[in-house]
This record gives C-alpha cells, sequence and structure tokens, in this order.
C-alpha cells in the first residue's frame, strides 16, 4: 500500500513539474510578449516570471510534502499552557468525550480526523487533496494558500501573456495549425485558474470563520459541532482575529482550550 502511494505522489508531482514547464516553454517559444522582449534584449520580464513559476513550483513541492499535522502519539503539546491549566479547562466527563481512532488507535486531539489516502490522523484536518498527493492540515495549511495565491498570480500572468501570442492567419485552419499549441495551454491555464480561484476563495471564507473544509461540510457528523446551530462556530473568534491567528501566529494550539472556554461562554 505505501508502495502504491509514493509511486501515485510520485506521478502526480512529476506530470505536475512536466506540464508547468511544458506551458512555460510554449510561452517562450511562440511569437509572445515573453520572447518579443527576449529578443530585444528585455529581460526583466521573462526573469521575473520564469522565477514566479520557479517559487509555485518550490511551494507545490513544499506542501506536499511536508508533514501536515500527522498526530503520532497519545501525547499532547500544551502550546498554550500548562498541562495542568488544560486539566482545568477540560471537565472531568467532557461533552463530547475525547475519542479514540478506530483505525490508529490514537486519541484524537480536537479537530484532528484519520485520512484514508495517508492512514494518519492529522491535526486540524481540512482535506485530502489529490493535486498535492498529501492532506492539508495543520502545519501545511497555510502553506498551502500562500501557494495557491502564487500560482493563481504566474497562471493570471500565463494567460496574458499566452493571448499576447495570437496572430490573425488567413483561414481559421491555418491559423489553428500555427496557434494550436498557444491555444491548448490557453484552455489548459484557463481552467486551472478557475478552479484555483474558486479553492482559494473557499479557504479564505473558511478561514475569515476558523472553520474547516471537512468542518464545513460534515458538520452534523462532527460531535463536538453538534450542540452548536448552523451560524454558530466554538472556534470563532471574529474575522480579523482569525485571519491574523491563522497568518501570523506560529504555534500549536490546543483547541480543547478554545472548546471548552466557548462552550462556558455559550452556557
Amino acid at each position: 500500500m505505501f508502495k502504491n502511494v509514493f509511486r501515485s505522489g510520485f506521478l502526480i508531482r512529476t506530470a505536475h513539474v512536466l506540464l508547468t514547464w511544458f506551458i512555460t516553454l510554449i510561452l517562450f517559444l511562440h511569437d509572445t510578449d515573453l520572447r518579443r522582449q527576449r529578443e530585444n534584449g528585455e529581460l526583466m520580464q521573462p526573469v521575473v516570471f520564469s522565477l514566479l513559476v520557479l517559487l509555485s513550483v518550490m511551494l507545490y513541492f513544499t506542501v506536499s510534502l511536508m508533514d501536515p499535522g500527522f498526530v503520532l502519539s497519545d501525547s499532547i503539546k500544551y502550546a498554550q499552557g500548562s498541562g495542568e491549566e488544560l486539566e482545568e479547562m477540560i471537565p472531568q466527563n467532557p461533552v463530547p468525550r475525547l475519542r479514540r481512532c478506530g483505525y490508529c488507535l490514537l486519541q484524537q486531539p480536537m479537530r484532528a480526523k484519520h485520512c484514508q489516502a495517508c492512514k494518519h490522523c492529522v491535526r486540524r484536518f481540512d482535506h485530502h487533496c489529490p493535486w498535492i498527493e498529501n492532506c492539508v492540515g495543520e502545519r501545511n495549511h497555510r502553506c498551502f494558500i500562500i501557494y495557491l495565491a502564487v500560482q493563481l498570480l504566474a497562471l493570471l500572468w500565463a494567460m496574458q501573456i499566452a493571448w499576447s501570442g495570437f496572430h490573425s492567419s488567413g483561414t481559421w485552419k491555418l491559423w489553428l495549425i500555427v496557434n494550436g499549441f498557444l491555444l491548448a495551454a490557453l484552455c489548459v491555464v484557463g481552467v486551472m485558474s478557475l478552479v484555483v480561484v474558486l479553492l482559494l476563495g473557499c479557504h479564505l471564507y473558511l478561514i475569515s470563520m476558523n472553520s474547516t473544509t471537512w468542518e464545513f461540510m460534515s458538520r452534523h457528523r462532527i460531535t463536538y459541532l453538534k450542540s452548536y446551530s448552523d451560524e454558530e462556530n466554538p472556534f470563532d473568534r471574529g474575522i480579523l482575529c482569525n485571519l491574523w491567528d491563522f497568518f501570523c501566529m506560529c504555534r500549536t494550539v490546543v483547541w480543547e482550550q478554545v472548546y471548552y472556554r466557548g462552550s462556558h461562554n455559550h452556557v
């Protein structure tokens, strides 16, 4: 099973890199703004565009290969206080009860979920992304958003460059022969741009509410959210605080503290 997962991840990442550089090569070889500026000795835009593409590829590998927050033991790292403080915050018989995973048999921290593809529980699980062949969780979620933003910028720029390379060539058959590869590249970039826009928009919306994709889609099946209405979220601290915590705070959050503190206020 591990070999199959590794092989699948290797193929997906290889295909992503090859497609990225193949489209970049098309933009450089056709009579686009990139090629014209390079031939005129104006290297600023070609160099910056190449560096942006390289940055997007590096971020892609960073997100796809890094640990998303796998739960590897029953021990809890108390990032927001001591163990005594956590014990005082969590009731003796908490409702909902802290559960043990039925697959890896480890105690799940709150907001964690077992991923069948990765074979691990993941802290603050968002979703398993087939694009990167990895989970998006507590440790790589922020990097995933940065990757989407950089990828979107590169795609939109690539669309503008591809559009600059189209020229009239008499009949439509001749035009298609001359611009076929460029048209195919534009279609692929356009579809990918739409997907990335939707992904980035949805994730930013959920981040602003301090929710995850899994919690948003399955809240009626999640024990610790059942006592709250659809409009309530025990982890929500307001849009600005949620965004600040997500993008600027580099620490492991003990969500049990946040939840039971919110439960006291809720009651």
